[in-house]
């Protein structure tokens, strides 16, 4: 599954397959569920070892950098993780594709 990286995106080019590869790990490892809250916002339910919610902050703030449309929160429950992620109207798109492909995984 393909990923449309919006205009919006300042990750160079070169470094997008790495971070998606970063992406598709934790969705395989991670996610148990994927819930479209509204066309702004989907939340994910990850559970895994010790040290995930460190893992998916780190890796959220670095996704903020090049992408600064998204917004994720990280929180950490007792038996899971729950990342939510919103995006402005003009991102519905992303969110979508984001979700799709945390969806695929989950199911893989």
């Amino acid at each position: 599954m393909s990923f449309d990286v919006p205009d919006a995106c300042t990750l160079p080019t070169v470094e997008r397959p790495s971070r998606l590869a970063e992406f598709d790990a934790l969705f395989a490892a991670a996610v148990g569920g994927v819930e479209r809250v509204t066309d702004r916002h989907a939340r994910l339910r990850l559970a895994g070892p010790p040290g995930l919610a460190a893992t998916v902050r780190d890796l959220t703030a670095r996704e903020t950098r090049c992408c600064s449309f998204f917004t994720f929160t990280v929180t950490p429950t007792d038996d899971a993780v729950i990342l939510d992620v919103e995006v402005p109207d003009e991102q519905t798109a992303a969110l979508a594709s984001f979700a799709a492909r945390a969806g695929r995984e989950e199911a893989a």
